[in-house]
Order: structure tokens, then sequence, then C-alpha cells
């Protein structure tokens, strides 16, 4: 996917936007800023809330929390990331997508932020 093309929340997540379902991952920054992955807990299928914590990543550095940036339905998780954590960094937009939801209200994908805005959130976050 393009990064160009992708939503993001403030909490670092990427969103893109298919139909009703979403596909959900952590940007590059987020990814560069972590290095060294060392463990990645995502959720079963099932509901969830925009803003609710779907699962954890680890680095060397620290544990950060993963945040749903909609509501909806988890519907398919990629279950081949805790055996290959490299694509999160090598590959965020693409191998590296965590999950996947069938949104309850796709209108909340257009209240997240384009790619200038959110590369304006890092760099302010970066000082």
């Amino acid at each position: 996917m393009d990064a160009a093309d992708l939503k993001y929340a403030e909490t670092h997540e990427w969103v893109h936007l298919d139909g009703d379902v979403v596909t959900i991952g952590i940007s590059a920054f987020a990814a560069d800023a972590l290095s060294d992955l060392v463990y990645i807990e995502l959720p079963e299928p099932g509901a969830i809330g925009k803003g609710d914590v779907f699962g954890t990543i680890e680095s060397t550095k620290s544990a950060n929390d993963l945040y749903a940036p909609v509501s909806g339905e988890v519907t398919d998780v990629n279950d081949t990331l805790p055996d290959d954590l490299d694509a999160i960094s090598n590959d965020p937009y693409g191998k590296g997508w965590m999950l996947k939801i069938k949104v309850a209200d796709a209108s909340q994908v257009g209240e997240l932020m384009n790619q200038a805005a959110y590369q304006a959130h890092c760099e302010s976050e970066s000082h």
C-alpha cells in the first residue's frame, strides 16, 4: 500500500479502507522508533471499540499498546507476525499489516489524519 493513500491515528496506527473493511498496522515512523522488535500480541476476532487496546508490541527499548482507530468487528489477524517481526520494520504498509476490521461506521476513517498531517504530528513529537 502507498503510505500517501492511508489515514493515520495520533497513536501511529495506519488505516486503509476498502469497502467496509479496514486494514491496520503501525507506521514506518513508529516501527523505526521502536526498532529491534521482540514480541507482538494481537487480538482474537471479535468486537472492538474505537480507542480500545487491540494488542501489544515490544522492542528491546519498550512495550507499547496498540489502539484501534475505528470501531467494528476484528475479522482477520496477521498470524505470521509473531514469527516474522521484521515484516513490521521492513514492510510496515504491506506484509507488516496487523489486523482487519469490518467497520461499524466508515466515517470514523475520515476523522483520521492524512499523510501530511501525520508527518507534521510526528515532527512535533520529535521535538
